[in-house]
């Protein structure tokens, strides 16, 4: 099995193995797991940002998959997970902020992104995009609020359009301007989660301010 589990993903995001499967497999799981991370709650643990990143240096240094059909790729399940997300809004209502916490499932994430998404209103559903854990949650709440469907289908194209280029093509640039970079995939991989992490280090310590203020 080319990635044993998320956690071998968000540790060793090389993804050179899995293109070795044929660009059919690489695009489908680069699709399946934004679609994943961005709209279902179960899947906010899954490395968006890095994975992303990491497909784009792949394909950066192997000059394969084609940068903008990765793109193009990375966009529509983007965008279709946050719908998806929204619609789960939607149906759960209130409902989403009495679960109990669980493994998986920690009623501090909703708290979190409640409290980023009254702060930025409708704007939340673009800038989420660039906070993990955040990103997973926002659409859900746009849903929760009855945001209306027009407004936020607006605004999860242009967040889906922003994201999906920006963390590919960083990453396509860097593979294609560095191609000796193969030699330290995992090493970068591993740097591209720390950073990737920073945002959402930021917004916590932000919440933290803000509750003992």
């Amino acid at each position: 099995m080319v990635l044993a589990s998320p956690l071998h993903w968000l540790l060793h995001p090389d993804l050179k193995p899995l293109l070795d499967h044929g660009l059919p497999v690489f695009l489908l799981v680069v699709a399946l797991v934004v679609f994943a991370e961005c709209g279902l709650l179960l899947g906010f643990f899954l490395p968006g940002d890095s994975f992303l990143f990491a497909a784009g240096l792949v394909a950066g240094v192997y000059h394969r998959p084609n940068v903008a059909l990765l793109v193009l790729v990375a966009f529509v399940a983007a965008v279709a997970g946050q719908q998806v997300g929204y619609l789960i809004g939607q149906r759960m209502g209130p409902r989403l902020f009495s679960r109990p916490d669980s493994r998986l499932f920690k009623q501090e994430h909703v708290v979190r992104s409640h409290a980023f998404f009254e702060r930025h209103g409708a704007k939340a559903v673009i800038l989420s995009r660039f906070v993990p854990i955040v990103r997973t949650f926002t659409p859900v709440l746009a849903g929760v609020g009855r945001m209306s469907n027009r407004l936020f289908v607006t605004c999860n194209l242009i967040g889906g359009a922003l994201w999906a280029t920006i963390a590919t093509t960083l990453g396509w640039w860097l593979g294609h301007r560095y191609p000796k970079i193969e030699n330290y995939l995992t090493p970068a991989g591993i740097v591209i989660v720390l950073v990737s992490l920073l945002p959402m280090a930021y917004e916590v310590r932000k919440h933290r301010a803000e509750v003992s203020a």
